[in-house]
């Protein structure tokens, strides 16, 4: 299996930076591609931003797009979420995906979420 541990969340006004990180052990060598998303109160999960684990191949979601930077470093296996220009909307509990190629056996991966939280 691969684990997954975010950190990096925090309180910040609107239109302030904050910068996550995603530290991933175990069978990283499966990594495929990783993500991260988020939760807000009361609605459901959401994709943020994906990016290729050996590919520089990235997607974001409309509401982050000009926002938000999605990065990896390969040597440290860790994927990072650069958030600008946050807005009280952003507020979620943010979660970090490693997804597996398939035929290793090796499962999708989850992070145990870091509080994002912007004040208006």
């Amino acid at each position: 299996q691969v684990q997954l541990v975010e950190s990096g969340g925090g309180l910040v006004q609107a239109g302030g930076s904050l910068r996550l990180s995603c530290a991933a052990s175990g069978r990283t060598f499966s990594i495929t591609s990783m993500a991260w998303f988020r939760q807000a109160a009361g609605k459901q999960r959401e994709l943020v931003a994906r990016i290729g684990w050996n590919e520089d191949i990235t997607f974001y979601a409309d509401s982050v797009k000009g926002r938000f930077t999605i990065s990896r470093d390969n040597a440290k296996n860790t994927v990072y979420l650069q958030m600008n220009s946050l807005k009280p909307e952003d507020t979620a509990l943010y979660y970090c995906q490693s997804v597996a190629r398939p035929g290793l056996g090796t499962p999708d991966s989850w992070g145990q979420g870091t509080q994002v939280t912007v004040s208006s």
